[in-house]
């Protein structure tokens, strides 16, 4: 029997502004479909992150008749693997599903890898004061996605491999290296802003570099800028050579830098090409971050076969 059309958006996280921030691949699967196929239409697609959502069975079937979360289950793959974690592609789905009308209430459950993450509406203030309106192709929607995600402290990292790092990173100036407790990175601290703006990574060094996953680079924001920090993301190993926006490696940047600058709420710029603004929240004491987003839908279709 033929399968079900697969309905699919491309969708820019963590940006107000189309072709920004870290587009990911949302699909909607009515029926089962084998991880082989799901690894082929991400390579496919060949974004940093395709996501599959299949509503669950327990799920209410029509949420207008419940105050309880709409529930997923909730997968991503690389274009070469699956992964345990994701933050721009769980934002993409909240967004879509949110967009959609397939849920009516302002909380998502997400079944994952990673246990069970939620995504909730959350008033953007100064939107819903001003009734500012927006040009065409930047996010028109007076609320942020608030993610509920494993804050992910990260350990010293005394080793002999400091300069396979620096050398990888084209000789940057290395201030400190940490490496994460959760998803295994390897966390970079530089000088400047400036410093990880203008770093030119060599990916196949990257690729030699311990730690399972990637590298973070990551310095405090010019006091200009509006941020705290700013950051970027490389994951060769995983078919990534650089992930635009990446909200897990901002669960490591969250314990980092509030630990660091004293304060539990944060402005995250990452300096990526395409550029995203995170803001986050961390509750020490529960140990999770709060990462808070916006997302533009860019793209709409239906995978055929």
């Amino acid at each position: 029997m033929a399968k079900k059309p697969v309905k699919f958006s491309v969708v820019d996280a963590f940006t107000e502004s189309a072709f920004k921030g870290n587009p990911a691949a949302v699909c909607l699967l009515e029926e089962d479909r084998d991880d082989k196929w799901l690894q082929a239409l991400a390579a496919e697609f060949n974004l940093s992150e395709t996501c599959y959502l299949s509503r669950l069975t327990d799920s209410v079937s029509d949420p207008a008749l419940s105050s309880t979360p709409a529930r997923f289950r909730l997968r991503w793959f690389t274009p070469v693997t699956e992964v345990d974690l994701c933050g721009h592609a769980t934002l993409a789905a909240a967004s879509t599903l949110f967009k959609s009308g397939l849920v009516n209430s302002n909380i998502i459950e997400f079944s994952t890898l990673s246990g069970i993450l939620t995504a909730k509406k959350v008033p953007d203030d100064i939107k819903v004061s001003s009734g500012s309106t927006i040009p065409n192709g930047e996010a028109q929607d007076s609320y942020f996605i608030e993610l509920n995600f494993p804050a992910d402290p990260s350990n010293e990292f005394n080793s002999a491999d400091a300069s396979l790092i620096s050398n990888a990173l084209d000789g940057a100036s290395v201030i400190d290296i940490r490496r994460t407790t959760v998803t295994d990175d390897l966390l970079v601290l530089l000088p400047s802003g400036k410093a990880v703006v203008d770093l030119q990574p060599q990916y196949d060094e990257i690729k030699k570099c311990p730690g399972t996953r990637g590298v973070i680079v990551t310095a405090v924001a010019p006091p200009e800028s509006g941020y705290d920090f700013y950051s970027r993301f490389f994951c060769p190993t995983h078919g990534i050579n650089e992930d635009p926006v990446c909200g897990s490696a901002h669960c490591a940047l969250a314990s980092y830098w509030c630990n660091k600058l004293g304060k539990c709420d944060l402005v995250a710029y990452a300096a990526s090409p395409r550029g995203g603004t995170i803001n986050i929240h961390l509750d020490e004491k529960n140990q999770r971050v709060l990462l808070r987003g916006k997302a533009v839908t860019v793209m709409e279709g239906t995978v055929l076969v």
